[in-house]
């Protein structure tokens, strides 16, 4: 069953993709708290690359970094080789952002790969509680060999993303 986000947002996916419901049993357990997932058309060698969207409220002291060594952690427990190869603090300081790149070695299905993510956190405001924020973390998911050739569609589909105040018509 999927999660829900801590604040509504709204988003366009790239021509092509393919919205999924991730649901336990299907290979998602990698990715708990998964709210939406979308997967790219053409498969690289039977892996689909991938868009996950979770979310959460995380405690004052968290900083994005913070946040994004817990994801390196938590893919350390499922994953092998697991390497940061880029991080980035973007954004302003009313919008603070994070970028970083993991690659890594992971089965899927009943075969080894070679995979690459790469992850964007958000920090957004609570539009109830002004004082409070949720961090939203994209990710895009996808082999070594086809990571480069999708990531324009990752691009493009993370400038659609805002925060669905419901006042859009």
């Amino acid at each position: 069953m999927p999660a829900t986000l801590p604040v509504p947002i709204s988003f366009r996916l790239p021509d092509g993709w393919l919205p999924v419901r991730p649901e336990p049993g299907d290979g998602w357990e990698a990715a708990p708290g998964v709210a939406f997932a979308a997967v790219h058309p053409l498969p690289d060698a039977g892996f689909s690359a991938n868009i996950t969207i979770d979310g959460e409220i995380p405690p004052d002291a968290a900083t994005l970094a913070d946040l994004a060594d817990e994801s390196v952690d938590h893919l350390r427990g499922i994953a092998a080789s697991v390497s940061v190869a880029a991080r980035r603090e973007v954004g302003s300081a009313e919008a603070p952002a994070l970028t970083q790149r993991l690659t890594f070695s992971a089965v899927s299905g009943d075969t080894r790969r070679d995979l690459v993510q790469s992850q964007v956190y958000l920090s957004l405001e609570d539009v109830d509680d002004p004082h409070k924020r949720a961090v939203i973390r994209l990710a895009l998911t996808a082999t070594a060999a086809q990571h480069d050739a999708v990531l324009a569609d990752f691009q493009e589909f993370l400038r659609t993303v805002r925060p669905d105040t419901g006042t859009e018509a």
